[in-house]
Formats: structure tokens, sequence, C-alpha cells
């Protein structure tokens, strides 16, 4: 088994365990911080060690425009080719075809579309996507998905979500025939994505979909789309409960540390979020009293840290005066750090997560801590 459940909480879904991957095993409950292109914004390789990341996310529509796979497969693939070690799961892309890519086209076979950055046209199979990953070298696969904006005609959800199905189970038997020729200590791991959109009983239909065809985990796709957080929970408990027990779950693009928490109460096992990075890019910190935005005007002559409670570097060593004087000169160091203290804090968020879990306290660190957390 690729995934084992080391501690259960017994008022909660949650769970905490260990998923094992040809290059070592991740610890869950567990954040991925998203290094898109090969790189987490501002960060080397050997930063994200330091911070105690065990796995990132790339992305394989990105990594297959740009450095393109000629690249990749000189180098060795994405691992020595940015210096990390560690495990990589690849996002398939097809979030990014629909929401980046101009002139989309869906078609049985697959997906056409304009690259976003120069406009070339390019296809795409589920089969293709697979081999991509292969190239990349990347440690978890995702298959080609279809999926559709929020909210959606029920019709047009119902045709994206049966078209994900069949993808996935073209995706699933190609890399079946791949992963046939390797050492099974050298295997790939495989996901299935759950879709549905906004409607809890196209969610079960998919869910049941894709556990039929029998992946090494499963994530849950659509989520944190712009809908109302009694929406994106209902879109998650159902997806969720059709998933099988012993299966790691991941939760696609989410979210806040608070939805990390409440995320984690209904079962789920991993999670990836640009949130970090992109409000660290902006002066915008996360810190266990709420969100701090360093450039307002109050922190002038603050010279307390960005969060008196917080180990990292950053607030170790500089004052919110000192990170907003950054921002306001425009000097790079600003967004670095902000970033640096950001992608710390949700490492060790889900740190302490699984540390209330495996010592029968999450019900309490669910109460006590995480709702004193601006969402």
């Amino acid at each position: 088994m690729s995934f084992e459940i080391l501690n259960r909480d017994t008022g909660t879904l949650a769970r905490c365990g260990r998923l094992n991957t040809r290059r070592g095993g991740i610890e869950t409950p567990a954040f991925m911080p998203v290094a898109t292109s090969a790189a987490l914004k501002t960060f080397g390789s050997w930063e994200i060690e330091q911070l105690g990341a065990s796995v990132i996310l790339s992305n394989a529509y990105h990594l297959y425009l740009r450095p393109g796979l000629e690249i990749l497969e000189s180098a060795g693939g994405l691992h020595p080719f940015m210096g990390w070690d560690k495990p990589v799961l690849t996002d398939s892309g097809g979030y990014q075809v629909f929401s980046l890519a101009s002139m989309v086209k869906v078609e049985e076979e697959g997906i056409h579309f304009n690259a976003h950055f120069d406009g070339s046209r390019h296809f795409l199979r589920p089969e293709d996507v697979i081999d991509i990953q292969e190239c990349i070298g990347s440690d978890i696969w995702m298959p080609l998905d279809h999926l559709v904006g929020h909210p959606s005609d029920r019709n047009k959800v119902v045709d994206a979500t049966d078209r994900t199905a069949r993808w996935a189970q073209r995706s699933l038997e190609y890399y079946r025939r791949k992963a046939n020729l390797l050492d099974p200590e050298q295997r790939p791991l495989h996901f299935g994505i759950v879709q549905g959109g906004e409607y809890p009983d196209l969610r079960i239909t998919s869910a049941r979909q894709i556990v039929s065809l029998g992946f090494d985990g499963y994530a849950i796709g659509g989520l944190s789309v712009g809908e109302d957080k009694p929406v994106l929970w209902e879109k998650l408990e159902a997806s969720v409960v059709e998933l099988p027990q012993n299966a790691v779950r991941y939760a696609m693009g989410m979210g806040t540390l608070s939805d990390l928490v409440e995320a984690v109460a209904r079962g789920v096992d991993l999670f990836d979020c640009t949130l970090p990075t992109r409000c660290g890019r902006n002066g915008l910190a996360f810190t266990r009293q709420g969100k701090l935005v360093v450039r307002d005007s109050p922190y002038k002559l603050d010279n307390s840290p960005l969060d008196e409670g917080c180990e990292c570097l950053v607030c170790r060593r500089y004052s919110r005066s000192y990170l907003r004087h950054l921002f306001n000169t425009k000097e790079v160091l600003g967004p670095r750090l902000v970033s640096w203290h950001n992608v710390y804090t949700y490492l060790r968020w889900m740190e302490e997560i699984r540390g209330a879990i495996r010592e029968n306290r999450f019900g309490n660190f669910r109460n006590e801590e995480a709702l004193c957390l601006n969402p």
C-alpha cells in the first residue's frame, strides 16, 4: 500500500498517515508548496528544504510549454533540473488550460488550446499528459480532467464529469502499461480526480466512477473557485464520503489556514495553494492573530515581528517597520521575506495539525487555535 493511516481522531474524520513515494515518505496531513514552473517564487530549492517541505507541486501544462520537454529530458527530469530530490506531484494542467489558455476546444480525444504567453497552438490527449509527466519525472501523476467554471449549467457539468471519467480510464490504462515496465519501488503514483461542480449528486457519481477504476489516491477538483463556504464544504463532503478509507485524499487548490483545518476534519490528507507566496509578494502575511498587511501605515513605527509566536528566521530577525520599508522602497527582499514567513507558517500549521491528531486533541485544536484565525 502506498498510504498507511497511523492515527485517527475520535471526534472527526481527521487522520494522520504516511504516503510512500519512490523518493521518500510524506507525513500527512501535508501542505505542498507550489512550484508551478520548477520554482517556488523567490525561493531556491535548498530553501524549500530548510523550511521543512517534504513534497512540492509543479504543473505539467507550464513545464510542457516552458522550458519544454526537450530541455527537461536533457536535464534528466525536473528533479536534477531544479535541484530538488524529494517528491514532486504534478498537476495535469487541466485547470490551467481552461483558466489561462485561449481558443480552447474540447473534444472526446483531447483538448485544443492556444498557449497563454505566445498564442501557439497545442493539442493534448490524456495519454499525452501521462507522457509529459513521465518526461518530467514527477512522483505523483494526475490525469487530464475536464472542469468547468462556477456556477455552471447542470447539463454542462454532467458532460464534463462523464468525460473526466472516460479520460481517467484512458489515462490509467496508459499509465499501467508504462508502470508494468518499472521496478515496483520505482513506480510513480497515479491519482484520480473527482469533479461534479456544485452538484452534490454529481460529485457522488464522479467519485464512484473514479474509485471504480482503482487509482493510488484520489484528488477532489473544482474547489475554492469562488463558491461560498457552505457550498465548498457541501462539495467536499459529497466527494469524500465515496472515497476509500485506506486511500490518500487530496483537495486541489485549497486554501486558507482555517480551510485546511476544516478540510482535515472532513478526512482530507493533502493540500496545495499559491496563497502563501502570492500574498507574500503583495505584503500580506498570515499570522496566528489573522492577516497583516505590512504596507499599511500603522506599522511605520512597529518594531515587533510579524507574529510574536513565530520562530521563522523573518520573525526572529526583522520588524514590521522594516518589512514595510522594503515594500515602500520596492526592494525585492520585502516580497521574499513575507513569502518565507507565510510558507513557514503553512508548514508549521500542518505540523501542529498532525501533532494534534496523534495526541488525540485535534478537536480542541480545531476549536481553540483555528477559530482565532481570520479566514
